[in-house]
């Protein structure tokens, strides 16, 4: 008998028992997100200020919903970072279904946004709405890295509810495994949070 759990409602114990999921605590398994990072033009950071106080203003009049977050915080983030151009791609709502035949295990579930290289998925994106806690979303971002087509390939992943941002890594080659960067969150004081992972996701794009 197959049993079918949606990706929203997928447990970290889920994932580890049933896909043999780890996490990594070795620094130098996610370093992508590290070092040196592409510099930003003075066009771009304005846009990232103007994004941020957007941010806290939608706060204001909650609630601030999903497909907000969507709107407001992350397609101008895709649209600064090129992600709108030749050679990348990107699918909205993509569907996706991970099994474990031995186990009778299905996953279904829908990326919020994908992001394509040829046929490398750059980076997965899941929004979640400003009350919830990017760790509500791990799991189930992760089950859909663990859903792509090419495991010989590493996966990326983001997931934010507007105002925190986690990237994550997963190698599926053998045992998967997944590492994360360290949560970058708008109410961080002196600095703009969104100047990093701008910087991220252009760094990844020329990586990949």
């Amino acid at each position: 008998m197959v049993t079918t759990i949606s990706a929203r409602d997928i447990t970290f114990e889920q994932l580890e028992n049933h896909f043999g999921l780890e996490e990594v605590e070795d620094e130098q398994f996610f370093w992508e997100w590290q070092g040196n990072m592409p510099e930003l033009s003075d066009v771009e950071k304005d846009m990232l200020d103007k994004l941020r106080a957007g941010y806290f203003n939608l706060l204001k009049h909650p609630p601030l919903l999903e497909n907000s977050v969507k709107m407001a915080i992350i397609s101008p983030l895709l649209f600064l970072a090129d992600f709108y151009l030749n050679p990348y791609y990107i699918k909205a709502e993509k569907s996706i279904q991970l099994e474990m035949k031995d186990e009778g295990v299905v996953v279904d579930g829908r990326i919020d946004v994908l992001v394509f290289k040829q046929q490398f998925w750059l980076t997965a994106i899941e929004a979640k709405q400003a009350a919830y806690s990017i760790e509500v979303g791990m799991p189930q971002i992760l089950s859909y890295m663990l859903a792509n087509p090419y495991p010989d390939k590493a996966s990326f992943g983001l997931i934010t509810n507007g105002g925190y941002f986690l990237f994550l890594k997963l190698l599926n080659v053998g045992k998967p495994r997944y590492a994360t960067s360290n949560p970058f969150d708008l109410r961080r004081k002196g600095s703009n949070e969104l100047y990093s992972v701008l910087r991220i996701l252009k760094h990844l794009a020329q990586l990949f």
